[in-house]
């Protein structure tokens, strides 16, 4: 059984390149998988977790913003806003991020646009369940 390529990335960096033997993701309509020998597949993504089982042992684990997934002959692309993985998130950071959106929203629309202001908390909320710190 051969392995998929995957390669995270974010318009400043490359987030992961290597091979993996599986990996979930946060599809816009729910959580996917995908094995060796998939079908092309074009997909948005919502703000989640991707799991990548590297092999029997190991995973890898990844916070991601909204972005789109591609498959095509035995190659993932993942293209995100921000991806980070789990043992890189900065936990105090996050827990800042989550605080001043939750302030934000509580201060309302006069002063902050709300929507921004729930997606930066989705966003910081979603970093802190992949560390587990949530």
């Amino acid at each position: 059984m051969s392995d998929l390529l995957l390669e995270i990335v974010t318009p400043t960096q490359k987030v992961f390149s290597g091979t993996v033997k599986s990996v979930v993701a946060p599809g816009s309509q729910g959580y996917f998988g995908i094995l060796q020998r998939h079908a092309p597949l074009l997909s948005t993504l919502a703000i989640g977790e991707i799991r990548a089982r590297v092999d029997d042992r190991d995973k890898k684990i990844f916070a991601t913003s909204e972005g789109f997934l591609e498959v095509s002959s035995n190659k993932i692309t993942i293209i995100a806003e921000a991806v980070e993985e789990a043992n890189a998130i900065d936990v105090d950071r996050a827990e800042a991020a989550r605080h001043r959106a939750e302030k934000r929203i509580a201060e309302g629309r006069e002063k902050w646009d709300i929507a921004r202001a729930q997606a930066a908390l989705s966003r910081a909320i979603n970093r802190l369940h992949v560390v587990g710190k949530n």
